[in-house]
Parts: structure tokens; sequence; C-alpha cells
């Protein structure tokens, strides 16, 4: 029976959806492990179900002033009812954020989503990768993470490019790192829960 990764996201432009997609795949590359995108926009119940069927969830938004999206917000609010049964305990957490700052403040929205995946109960996984780029002399832009985050994959896009040409390249490749770290930490969870009940 495959491993289930949900990317619960929002995206207002498109930028997100584009890093949504990389984190999927690299959850997807994981063997045993089926990643799936929902789009928190809609609160239907095959999103709720999706999530409660869920062994990881890694969630996503957009950095608007600094935090997370109203729509992500209203999300998080809804999610009060799962929260009261505590419906995604001891679940994997993870998260990822797209600003048009190369800072942007998006630590404040990884760690708003980080207190979200607390206060459920939930087990938080780090990006797991050293900085990047600017970190030392020798840095590249294509390099892995850097834009120099731990808490979650960040991702940067100019407000002036579409979708389409942006985030780029080494941003995707840290997302699909992220989705690849979280589906091996469920594999893992996995197993191990499987030996304790034997």
């Amino acid at each position: 029976m495959s491993i289930s990764v949900v990317i619960a996201y929002h995206s207002g432009y498109g930028h997100t959806a584009r890093q949504a997609r990389a984190v999927a795949s690299g959850a997807a590359s994981v063997p045993g492990v089926t990643a799936a995108l929902h789009d928190i926009a809609v609160l239907d119940e095959p999103l709720w179900q999706a999530l409660t069927d869920a062994e990881a969830i890694i969630f996503g938004t957009p950095t608007y002033m600094g935090s997370q999206s109203a729509v992500f917000q209203a999300f998080a609010e809804a999610s009060g009812s799962v929260w009261a049964q505590q419906g995604w305990r001891d679940k994997i957490a993870a998260g990822f954020t797209t600003s048009a700052g190369v800072n942007g403040d998006k630590l404040n929205t990884l760690s708003s989503l980080a207190v979200f995946a607390a206060q459920h109960g939930m087990h938080w996984v780090s990006l797991g990768l050293p900085p990047g780029w600017l970190y030392t002399t020798a840095g590249d832009v294509e390099d892995l993470n850097r834009l120099g985050g731990f808490l979650g994959a960040m991702a940067q896009a100019p407000s002036d490019a579409g979708p389409d040409d942006a985030p780029g390249t080494a941003d995707l490749r840290t997302a699909e790192h992220l989705g690849r770290r979280v589906a091996r930490v469920a594999v893992e969870l996995r197993n191990g829960r499987l030996v304790g009940a034997a």
C-alpha cells in the first residue's frame, strides 16, 4: 500500500503552484509514495478526505505582506474541527513559500506554518540543506537552498515575471528536495511503526 503525501497549497498568481508541482515531483520520486496536489482555496470534502488519508502533508502558501495568504489562513482556521478531533496528530508536516522579494519575510510565513502543524500535533520536517549562493564567495545562484532557509523551502519570483518563468530552477530543485525528504521520512516512519507493531 503506497504512502500518501498531500501538497496542500494556495497560489495567488501561479508562482507557488509551480513550486508546489516541484514539491510533488520530489515526493513522487520516492518508491512506494504517491503525491497529490490540492488547492486549499476550495474547502471541499475531497480535500478534507485526502488530508485525513495522508501520512504526510506539505503546506504551501505565498508570502504576502510578511505572512501567509488570507486564503491559506482561512484554510487553517477551517481546520479547527480536525484539530478538535486531533485528526492530523502524528502525521508528518513540512512547508514552502514564495515571495517576490529575495527575503520577503518568508521565514515568518514558514514559522507560522510550523506552529500551525505543531498545534495539530504533527511532526515537522525541516529542509535539511546547508545554505547556498551568497553564503560563500564560491556560491552560485543555481545552488540548492540559494536563499539560505532551514525551516522549509523558499522560492523567489520577481513581481513582473509570470509563473511560466518563475520561480527559477534552483528554487524548484530545492522544492523537489523538500518533497523527497518528506517522502523518505514518511517511508522510514511507516517502516518503524510496522516493526513496532510486530
